[in-house]
């Protein structure tokens, strides 16, 4: 699985509308409204290093009021869980 965390600027007056829309394509599992540089953050996990192509300028830059983005691509994922595990593990 390959996880792309993608920053997304959105035109202001229609960032439900913009977000609502991006968490229908298929590929993003959590659109994030946030603070900051950027007013969207989505995220998209796929199969395949060639499906980022459909689904980030295939289809998440084409939605209206998407004015530009920036994907940043996972190396590796961290969470508490794996933490937890690796320690029962005696690591």
């Amino acid at each position: 699985m390959i996880t792309a965390i993608v920053m997304i600027k959105a035109d202001v007056n229609r960032i439900p509308e913009v977000a609502e829309a991006i968490a229908e394509i298929e590929g993003v599992s959590e659109v994030y409204s946030v603070t900051g540089g950027v007013d969207l953050i989505a995220m998209v996990r796929v199969r395949r290093h060639e499906d980022l192509a459909d689904v980030i300028p295939g289809h998440v830059n084409k939605v209206p009021g998407v004015l530009s983005s920036d994907t940043h691509i996972s190396f590796q994922a961290y969470s508490k869980h794996d933490l937890e595990s690796a320690f029962a593990l005696g690591w």
